[in-house]
């Protein structure tokens, strides 16, 4: 004999104030949780790392390695693997930076500080191209996310010495 399907219904699970996706079947209830984002604003002999998007969405714009942690990855090995997959970069981590969240995609960006171990890096499969770049040579009119520009200039006034994280939005930032 085979299994029963699931069958799921949209209810409010016993001790839950949410309507939720339950299996009629056995009660399971299939939670819907939010994205995590791992990234790093990289530095370099006083200059960011910057990757130029080879993937949608925003192909063609400019950001900071970061994406999608994986299942059983710390977030720390997560941003050491995004600027990896990005840019070819080894990365040493000095701090988390920022937590953001950009609710209209239910994500939720954990963003480091971190330095090349080295001066090697290029295009990764993630990257058309990338490049270290001085305050005024980043790209501003290309960046790919509001919460790239966010955490530049959170780096920045944390290299500055004016403020320290870890950050938030910044008010009235939704990310979107």
């Amino acid at each position: 004999t085979y299994p029963l399907s699931p069958s799921f219904i949209r209810t409010i699970p016993d001790g839950d104030t949410h309507e939720r996706a339950v299996c009629e079947t056995c009660g399971f209830v299939n939670y819907q949780n939010p994205k995590i984002v791992v990234g790093a604003v990289v530095r370099h002999e006083g200059r960011v790392l910057m990757c130029k998007r080879a993937i949608e969405p925003r192909r063609g714009f400019w950001t900071i390695p970061a994406g999608f942690l994986e299942v059983h990855e710390t977030p720390e090995d997560g941003a050491r693997r995004e600027a990896f997959e990005e840019a070819n970069a080894d990365l040493e981590l000095k701090g988390l930076l920022a937590v953001y969240t950009v609710a209209r995609l239910s994500q939720v960006q954990l963003i480091y500080r971190a330095v090349l171990r080295d001066a090697d890096f290029s295009p990764g499969p993630e990257s058309l191209e990338t490049r270290v770049c001085t305050w005024d040579e980043i790209p501003w009119e290309e960046i790919a996310f509001p919460t790239v520009t966010w955490a530049l200039n959170h780096d920045r006034m944390v290299e500055e010495g004016t403020a320290s994280g870890p950050f938030v939005n910044p008010p009235g930032g939704t990310g979107g």
